[in-house]
């Protein structure tokens, strides 16, 4: 027979373990406590912050979505995910008179396309955009026969067009004494960028003025003179006078309201002639002839453009004349960083064979446009340089370039083309 005998547990293992103790003072202990505590409120806050913030953008964004989807110019480009959104309808209140102004200025661009506004680089960029031609400039020419000068004087300009109803109008009027040099040789058609209509001259600038600015008047007085002296080579029937009424912007992104021309050789100029002519549309001018070349790179997604030959017409030869350019592409409504070549002498034929190379963005090209714009400058005089004339090649949603499409008709492989350089 077993008996069965409990025994009493053992006491001191149980009275050790009470009598443990963390090896710290109570101060580092209420340290850590405080410490947990803090780290714990902190966690707490952010994650507080974030559900709020994920709130706010969540509302802004369906907000801004229908405010986005109420415009009709953002019909025709907006995205997938906006044209497969099917979210509850919003109601806004439209100013009618804000409505009607915003749908009067789209309805004047697309009435003059020829002089859409053309994107300059920096210190030369000028807004062309023309709602509506109005108003008129009076002037006076008078060439004297003895000294072989052209004096032409800006008296005024009427009727001017308001642009913009947050400022008063800044007028002023440049002035170009364009020479005809000689036809256009190398570019197949002139019509291709500026339109119809475009005879095949190549101009050159002799001279260029601007008056001072009047500020806050639709009908400005100027009374600026200026002087030319023209040689004999120089017939007064090959010379035109172009003046172009602008709005002054501090940005250097002006406003062309108008312009005149004048066949200075149609007119009995041997003594003062006062004239006052209507302003008309903006066209430009062919002033010479730019060698372009074109690779695409689809793998590295990299366009690659080459400025190899600039052909414009001179007057006087120049031994510090020197020419450079000024490339910029806009993709997508993303301007990329401009380049610039190397400053070459300047002659009748300017071989530049000069490549740079543009890193695109990895989407679909539903827009791209390259502009080059060409300078001459003075190496012996600092910060003298004059903007020779622009041109534009480049694809649209409804209309490409012939060179752009052989460009992508031939991925990896240069397409040189000529191109009219304009003014």
């Amino acid at each position: 027979m077993v008996t069965l005998v409990d025994f009493p547990a053992p006491v001191e293992p149980l009275s050790a373990a009470g009598e443990l103790k963390m090896p710290f003072s109570d101060t580092i202990k209420y340290c850590i406590l405080g410490i947990s505590i803090t780290l714990l409120l902190l966690a707490l806050g952010i994650l507080a912050w974030q559900a709020f913030r994920c709130c706010t953008q969540k509302h802004t964004a369906y907000t801004q979505q229908d405010t986005v989807n109420s415009e009709p110019l953002y019909s025709a480009g907006r995205s997938t995910t906006a044209r497969h959104y099917s979210g509850s309808p919003s109601t806004k209140v439209v100013d009618v008179g804000m409505e009607v102004c915003r749908l009067s200025r789209c309805l004047s661009q697309a009435s003059f396309p020829s002089s859409e506004s053309i994107l300059a680089d920096g210190d030369m960029g000028e807004q062309a955009n023309i709602r509506k031609v109005d108003g008129s400039i009076r002037f006076s020419v008078y060439y004297d026969r003895l000294q072989s000068l052209l004096v032409v004087t800006v008296l005024e300009a009427e009727g001017l067009l308001e642009q913009s109803q947050i400022r008063s109008l800044q007028p002023f009027v440049k002035l170009r004494l364009m020479w005809a040099g000689s036809n256009s040789g190398e570019v197949e058609s002139s019509t291709d960028e500026e339109g119809e209509g475009m005879p095949p001259v190549m101009w050159t600038v002799l001279q260029e003025w601007q008056t001072r600015i009047v500020k806050g008047t639709c009908n400005p007085l100027f009374g600026d003179q200026f002087s030319c002296v023209l040689c004999e080579d120089k017939e007064l029937h090959h010379i035109n006078l172009r003046m172009e009424v602008r709005d002054f912007d501090k940005f250097s992104r002006h406003t062309v309201l108008g312009e005149v021309r004048v066949p200075i050789g149609h007119l009995n100029i041997s003594y003062p002639l006062e004239l006052q002519e209507d302003l008309q549309t903006p066209q430009k001018d062919l002033v010479g002839e730019v060698l372009l070349s074109l690779k695409f790179l689809p793998t590295s997604q990299r366009l690659e453009v080459g400025l190899l030959k600039v052909r414009t017409v001179l007057t006087d030869i120049r031994s510090d004349a020197a020419m450079y350019a000024r490339i910029s592409v806009q993709c997508n409504q993303c301007k990329l960083r401009y380049q610039k070549t190397s400053a070459v002498a300047r002659c009748m034929m300017t071989v530049f064979n000069e490549v740079v190379m543009f890193s695109l963005p990895e989407v679909p090209l539903e827009q791209c446009k390259i502009l080059v714009s060409v300078y001459e400058t003075i190496t012996t005089m600092k910060s003298a340089k004059r903007l020779i004339g622009q041109l534009t090649v480049g694809k649209e949603k409804s209309l490409e370039d012939k060179h752009w499409s052989l460009m992508m008709r031939s991925v990896r492989q240069p397409i040189a083309k000529w191109h009219g350089l304009f003014i």
